[in-house]
């Protein structure tokens, strides 16, 4: 027998005792089902006769036995999907103590046979599973509770398994063998990431696996599968740590809703629950508890690319800065120092001298500056009824607080915030917009500001923090996320993404934020074909990437003398693609209003889908959206209309355009009527 038949046999066997297991949980649902209806039945029958013990007592096994039922359906569902891909990888590694040769299947899930009590399958997160991705033939080793295990891999083989059918295979002695790894990368694109459990590659593996970093810095190239492995990061420390963290303890800050649905099936491919996300912007409005309203990064970003406004620039990067937190904190302690202006007062005829109200507001130093009042007037409160025998009243109280409060500038964080940029000499810093609605700008200067006036619950329920796109968020919110989530964090992110360079934040800065942060780099691009890679290499002339030998066509700059030549041009190449194999075609366009009358002139010829700020889902096909929403997505093919050296000329337009050309996988097409940009010239 070959070796090929000897594997197909394997599985073929697998998938018998599989389907076996699934018709034992299947049966043991049944059985759980008609006993809890069976007990509901009863309970009715006998509503009168039984008493509260009784019922309770039932309720309680009615419960246990829904949990039951709940844990036997997410085993069956897990069961099914390995049916459909059983495993990816063979190796064959002798210990060396024991001098044994154990035969490792490697899959998304660990499979045990019931009878012999052998695993069948070995669950990639496993710590001997650690060896396929890491190690040649030869010598290796892998981890259990810090013991060294060594030993000699033998085999290493590779499989493509689908709807339980293998489709090949291949014995290496690499990591990841080229072909299996050009494969996938050849594949068309889908409307969701993919896992990339069968392709991990060494180095990906180790930031998956880290489990001593409390801050774990991923500064990634465009196409280097960052965020995947973020989310594969998710699912190893899930495994790993199952008896002290859920799914419902971590959270994802993810950059858009679109985003967010592209991830959404990554997880649950690897047999985990689906891990919470959220937006700087929600965040944002739970702790303002939604009285305040203020315009979006989105927005912010579409302003900055419409117009050059240099006063609009100069307030962005003020308030992204060191140098507001440390003014900020210049003027709460201005306003701890001399903010208060104290004079003696009477309560219920009684005096109380100013310095005993100031002496109680220092008392309370250790406390945020808004939260010492109540203390204050509690202070006065027991000593007119300590000296004078006088108890004050619920109306006395009330007025005594305002009488105090009158004595500080504002009680209100919005006013004081307000009355910082005077104290600095800058109120042109403060621009309310139409509807007393804050630039993006001010929130998080703001919630620092009132964080610090009133104090921050920090949110003990989450475990590990994961933020995306980590250089879109400026070193003031850092400064509030840090407070608000004391957990350990994984934070990754392109600096050559940023999609607003007058508020980014890079590598050196996160380190000082976060001391002892373990930063890892990945400069090597997996996305794009090597053609597309060296010609997006020359628009983001700093970005230092490595480009796989994945050869594909040359992108192609397309001129033309009119803009309905050029919509035409379009035209054709979106038909050229619905002819093709291809899957998803992204048309990505600067700006949300070029997107926007794009649609209109396509949506007639072509079903097309456009995303915009209030999208919440990515779906495969025809996408026309701009740069900042096509972050983090990937199209077989990518056309950036309106190259121009008017439409791409400042460095926010230059980030743009390196974000649209780096979402495409095997095809790029850049259209302009006129002179091109700059940035494309060779």
């Amino acid at each position: 027998m070959s070796e090929e038949e000897k594997e197909k046999t394997y599985l073929s066997n697998l998938l018998i005792k599989v389907d076996q297991k699934i018709a034992e949980i299947n049966n043991a649902i049944q059985g759980k089902s008609d006993e809890i209806a069976e007990m509901y039945k009863h309970m009715q029958d006998h509503k009168r006769d039984m008493d509260n013990l009784e019922k309770n007592a039932m309720r309680e096994v009615i419960r246990n036995y829904t949990v039951q039922g709940d844990h036997s359906v997410e085993n069956r569902k897990r069961l099914v999907r390995l049916k459909d891909t059983a495993f990816f990888g063979r190796i064959d590694f002798q210990n060396k103590v024991e001098s044994t040769i154990d035969n490792l299947y490697i899959g998304v899930h660990n499979f045990q046979d019931t009878e012999s009590k052998n695993n069948l399958v070995i669950d990639w997160r496993a710590p001997i599973a650690s060896l396929f991705y890491d190690f040649e033939l030869g010598e290796a080793h892998y981890f259990i509770r810090l013991r060294k295990m060594k030993g000699n891999i033998l085999l290493k083989r590779q499989f493509k398994i689908r709807n339980g059918e293998m489709e090949y295979m291949l014995d290496t002695d690499l990591t990841i063998h080229d072909e299996v790894l050009q494969k996938e990368l050849n594949k068309a694109s889908s409307s969701k990431m993919k896992n990339i459990v069968a392709t991990i590659q060494k180095e990906q593996n180790a930031i998956i696996r880290n489990e001593e970093a409390r801050f774990l810095i991923i500064q990634g190239v465009a196409g280097s599968g960052k965020t995947s492995i973020a989310l594969h990061r998710i699912a190893f420390l899930l495994y790993r740590f199952k008896e002290t963290i859920t799914s419902q303890d971590m959270l994802i800050i993810s950059p858009n809703k679109v985003f967010a649905s592209y991830i959404s099936n990554v997880l649950p491919e690897l047999g985990e629950e689906s891990v919470a996300e959220t937006s700087v912007e929600e965040i944002a409005d739970e702790l303002l508890e939604y009285q305040i309203k203020f315009q979006t990064f989105f927005e912010q970003v579409t302003t900055l690319l419409e117009k050059t406004d240099q006063k609009l620039i100069e307030r962005i990067q003020f308030k992204s800065s060191k140098e507001l937190i440390k003014k900020i904190d210049e003027y709460y302690i201005w306003l701890q120092n001399d903010g208060l202006k104290v004079t003696d007062i009477r309560v219920k005829g009684k005096l109380v001298p100013s310095w005993f109200i100031k002496e109680s507001f220092e008392k309370y130093h250790r406390m945020p500056l808004l939260k010492r009042f109540n203390e204050v007037v509690r202070e006065v409160v027991e000593n007119v009824f300590r000296f004078y025998k006088i108890e004050i009243q619920y109306k006395d109280r009330t007025e005594l607080h305002n009488t105090i409060r009158k004595m500080f500038p504002s009680y209100n964080p919005k006013v004081l915030y307000k009355n910082f940029y005077t104290w600095l000499g800058r109120p042109e810093l403060f621009k309310l917009k139409k509807a007393s609605t804050y630039e993006w700008s001010d929130v998080y200067a703001f919630l620092y500001f009132k964080m610090k006036l009133e104090g921050i619950k920090p949110n003990k329920k989450i475990k590990h923090l994961v933020i995306d796109e980590m250089q879109d968020y400026s070193v003031v919110q850092y400064q509030v996320l840090k407070s608000l989530y004391t957990c350990p964090k994984t934070i990754l992110g392109d600096i050559n993404q940023s999609v607003n360079p007058f508020s980014s934040s890079n590598l050196e800065m996160l380190e000082k934020i976060f001391p002892g942060a373990e930063s890892m780099t990945m400069l090597k691009s997996y996305r794009s074909t090597y053609e597309i890679t060296e010609f997006t290499k020359r628009i983001s002339q700093h970005v230092n990437v490595e480009a796989l030998e994945r050869h594909g066509e040359a992108p192609q700059i397309l001129a033309f003398k009119n803009k309905d030549a050029e919509l035409e041009a379009i035209k054709k190449l979106v038909a050229d693609f619905n002819a093709s194999e291809f899957n998803s075609l992204g048309i990505i366009t600067k700006t949300q209003k070029q997107a926007n009358t794009l649609y209109e002139s396509l949506k007639m010829e072509f079903q097309t889908n456009l995303l915009n700020a209030i999208s919440v889902s990515f779906g495969s096909g025809i996408v026309i959206t701009t740069a900042h929403l096509a972050k983090g997505l990937e199209f077989d093919q990518v056309i950036v209309p309106y190259c121009t050296d008017k439409n791409y000329v400042t460095d926010p337009d230059r980030q743009m355009l390196y974000v649209a050309c780096t979402r495409t996988m095997h095809k790029l097409f850049l259209t302009h009527v006129g002179s091109p940009s700059k940035f494309i010239l060779a």
